[in-house]
């Protein structure tokens, strides 16, 4: 850390500090996700069920295919970092703008008059596919 008082304020950690962060953020907000789309989900009719596995199916396919090379080409930003990088930077200021737009559409899906059945299916699909890519920075750290 340098003398220069402007430093001290920031909250500058090490690499593997913002892999922990990066895998466990994506792993709370897709368990906090699933658990929020498995409530809408409950009604006791045979249909949910039909809906949470397609959900599942596509969040599946949405990880491997979309959010595995977000995941990737974060953790090899991440490893790129100094020694001591503001906790901030885990996420780009492009990723952390997008987190803006998807709570954001969160909350327009949530009060649309969409039916609660696709609405808690979405939100099981993205919880479930953040799970699933979440894992990319579980193991590298684990590495």
């Amino acid at each position: 850390m340098s003398g220069d008082p402007k430093h001290r304020l920031v909250p500058a950690v090490s690499s593997p500090v913002h892999l922990f962060a990066a895998a466990l953020i994506w792993s709370v907000v897709g368990v906090m996700l699933c658990l929020r789309g498995l409530w809408i989900l409950r009604p006791a009719h045979f249909a949910s069920y039909a809906w949470l596995g397609l959900a599942v199916l596509l969040g599946t396919l949405k990880a491997l295919f979309v959010l595995d090379r977000t995941a990737r080409r974060n953790i090899a930003r991440i490893k790129s970092f100094n020694d001591r990088t503001c906790i901030g930077a885990v996420y780009s200021w492009k990723t952390w703008s997008l987190v803006g737009v998807m709570i954001g559409s969160g909350w327009l899906l949530r009060h649309s008059s969409l039916p609660a059945v696709f609405v808690g299916s979405v939100y099981v699909g993205i919880g479930w596919a953040l799970c699933v890519s979440s894992r990319l920075a579980w193991l590298e750290l684990l590495a």
